[in-house]
């Protein structure tokens, strides 16, 4: 997502970090191990502009004193790889054109402004897959959009337009398991979408907590 919008992060010791702001909802910096430098990761994002957030990866930072309230927290979440799939409603498919991912957008934000987020660049990333679920009267009801790795596959933005992950997961679910049947399935989800996530065949993994900066 920050290369379709231009940004450039990079990895440290115990954080990926982006230097100038990411777009919105995605943060400005990610632990990947315990115990990081907070100084060190604080220096290496920009807090003057508004709304810079830290993914707290294992909910074990304290970054009150530089400034940040924690804005949520949630669970990582694991699905391993060959469970089950639940039979779908809906017809599922692959975002491949900027109209199409235009409507995915449009279902996705339901009119929250928001709808720009998802740039075209997005499609050129080999990695990053944009599942869309079809209604029998041929509106986009569901999706999520998938990130493979080389031994996982990460799922976000998890939507329906009417019943929620309920109605979402299913086409998820089997659009993974039918494009990635050797991968695990990994994400994270808090209060109510968590329940559903577990009840999909989800296991909790351990805590993680996202910090907004407060100036």
């Amino acid at each position: 997502m920050c290369r379709a919008h231009g940004v450039v992060g990079g990895f440290g010791g115990d954080a990926w970090a982006a230097p100038v702001r990411t777009p919105l909802y995605y943060p400005d910096a990610v632990t990947l191990e315990p115990g990081a430098d907070v100084g060190a990761l604080v220096a290496r994002i920009d807090t003057v502009s508004p709304g810079a957030s830290v993914k707290d990866g294992f909910a074990d930072l304290e970054l009150a004193e530089a400034g940040f309230r924690v804005l949520f927290e949630a669970w990582w979440i694991h699905r391993p790889a060959g469970a089950s799939a639940p039979v779908p409603d809906l017809a599922w498919e692959i975002v491949d054109d900027p109209g199409s991912l235009r409507a995915w957008a449009l279902a996705w934000d339901a009119g929250g402004g928001n709808t720009g987020l998802f740039r075209p660049e997005l499609l050129a990333d080999p990695e990053t897959f944009v599942i869309l679920g079809r209604a029998a009267d041929g509106r986009i009801a569901a999706g999520a959009v998938a990130s493979r790795s080389e031994h996982v596959v990460g799922v976000s933005n998890v939507f329906a337009r009417d019943g929620g992950p309920d109605a979402a997961w299913p086409v998820v679910l089997h659009a993974l398991a039918t494009l990635f049947p050797t991968l695990p399935v990994v994400g994270y989800e808090q209060g109510d979408d968590l329940t559903v996530a577990l009840r999909y065949g989800f296991e909790p993994l351990g805590p993680l907590r996202v910090w907004t900066h407060s100036g």
